[in-house]
């Protein structure tokens, strides 16, 4: 019974079927042909990123081309402070050759002004050898020259009567004038001779006591002698801090040349003294086993296929840099090499990967 009644049921919709146009058919037909192509399109293109990101994910040998010139904020603040860094080295040089220059003068000085105090010191013995043997005798003229004044000392107290007496024989008219006068200039010069002996006795004791001990003469000498001493200290206590900061001078001197040595091991250093275009990568930590100077760099079609050779790895830099994943977009760790491309291969410094080492498929 149930079969029976289904049947005039179909029978009649492949009847209409039937009856459809030929052009809707086609519609209907060509529908569900470009349905199934767009289906198995998204499942390919499902597969095809599914396979790209298993495969960068288990890669070990692409590195991400960087393109790096001489206007980058790096390499502006690089060069900048490689100039500076010269600079400082040659401005270190021109105070570092002052100083050095400065230094040999101030020893020299300092040998003349100790090869000059054995000639002090000998020529303050033989003064005190010399005022040694002449004090003794000074002091008895001294003391001669003493007892010769007090005699004439007492003359002069007769002499003065004697000038009265000349006075009342002119007042008599004893004597002319022309004898009086005379006989007081006789007698003033020898008031006169007393005056210079006092003189001459007190320049005699003068010179006694220039040839005591603690005389004018070995005190000047004496006090060269310290002077001397004191500035030969004195350039002590320059040469020292010359010598220390001399010293430290080339130390820095040093340390500049080591950090720019340091620095030439850094890719903006090539960017900021070099002419020539010169092309980089960036390498992941996980991939430095294929980052052998030498080995050579593939270029490939759609980053995976269809590889060809377009150079070879040249030197490798031991900075830290930290880049985006090209496919992942995540930040990843790693360094710089520098790609040495064949020049008809130039582009491919543009692409978004190359490898290193070999091929990453077969083709």
């Amino acid at each position: 019974m149930a079969t029976e009644t289904l049947e005039p049921e179909v029978k009649p919709a492949k009847k209409a079927a039937a009856a459809q146009p030929l052009h809707y058919r086609f519609i209907l037909t060509t529908y569900r042909i470009f349905a199934i192509a767009a289906l198995y399109a998204v499942l390919l293109g499902v597969i095809a990123y599914a396979f790209v990101m298993g495969f960068y994910a288990v890669n070990s040998s692409w590195a991400a081309p960087v393109i790096l010139t001489a206007t980058d904020e790096k390499s502006l603040d690089f060069r900048e402070k490689l100039i500076t860094s010269q600079q400082s080295i040659e401005d270190l040089k021109v105070d570092a050759a002052k100083m050095e220059a400065g230094l040999k003068e101030m020893q020299a000085h300092r040998g003349a002004l100790l090869a000059l105090e054995p000639q002090i010191q000998r020529a303050i013995d033989a003064e005190r050898k010399h005022d040694t043997a002449d004090l003794p005798q000074l002091s008895s003229l001294d003391r001669q020259k003493l007892a010769d004044d007090a005699r004439t000392q007492k003359l002069l107290a007769q002499l003065e009567d004697m000038e009265a007496n000349i006075e009342k024989d002119l007042a008599a008219g004893l004597i002319t004038k022309a004898d009086a006068a005379s006989q007081l200039a006789a007698l003033n010069q020898t008031a006169t001779g007393y005056t210079d002996s006092r003189i001459a006795e007190v320049l005699l004791t003068d010179t006694e006591l220039d040839k005591t001990p603690v005389g004018g003469t070995i005190v000047d000498a004496l006090e060269k002698q310290a002077e001397l001493r004191s500035e030969a200290a004195q350039l002590d206590v320059a040469i020292e801090v010359a010598e220390k900061e001399l010293t430290e001078d080339n130390r820095q001197i040093a340390r500049l040349h080591d950090a720019i040595v340091t620095a030439k091991l850094s890719p903006y250093y090539l960017i900021a003294t070099g002419k020539n275009l010169l092309y980089f990568a960036f390498v992941p930590y996980d991939n430095q086993a294929s980052a052998t100077p030498g080995s050579p760099i593939y270029d490939c079609y759609l980053n995976m296929i269809l590889c060809r050779k377009v150079g070879v790895v040249g030197q490798r830099f031991a900075g830290e840099e930290q880049a985006t994943h090209p496919i992942f977009k995540t930040q990843i760790r790693g360094f710089l090499i520098q790609m040495e491309l064949d020049r008809a291969q130039a582009e491919a410094a543009k692409s978004r990967t190359v490898f290193l080492g070999r091929k990453p498929l077969l083709f």
